[in-house]
């Protein structure tokens, strides 16, 4: 984990080929200091991560960022708000490189679209 007690796993499951899992973000990690005062929005950057190492916590294996295509940030997240996200995975394993198409979201609707590809460190 990149930023140390930023969010805790609160369930994860899985159907077929996609990853289900709900995060509970701490809405009062240092981060929210800087990034806004009075009104906390998770950085986008922070939001990539987080399916990163979701990835590296079901391969059990620590993995780079090769691509990102078609980020959409498509909503703030603000965890004052609701503080749960639930990352929508789905991981596909081709020798050392994982795809990864991921949709995040909280109570309020869809707050990232991502397509991404790793490779296994």
């Amino acid at each position: 984990m990149i930023l140390k007690d930023f969010y805790e796993v609160s369930h994860t499951k899985k159907n077929e080929d996609l990853q289900l899992t709900t995060l509970k973000v701490n809405k009062d990690h240092e981060i929210y200091n800087g990034h806004f005062p009075g009104r906390p929005v998770t950085p986008g950057v922070v939001l990539m991560q987080l399916f990163k190492e979701e990835a590296e916590r079901v391969f059990e294996s620590p993995l780079q960022l090769v691509r990102a295509d078609n980020v959409k940030f498509m909503a703030v997240f603000d965890p004052t708000d609701h503080d749960e996200l639930i990352l929508e995975s789905q991981l596909e394993q081709n020798g050392d490189f994982i795809k990864l198409k991921g949709i995040a979201k909280n109570n309020k609707g869809i707050v990232l679209k991502i397509n991404s590809l790793y490779k296994g460190l």
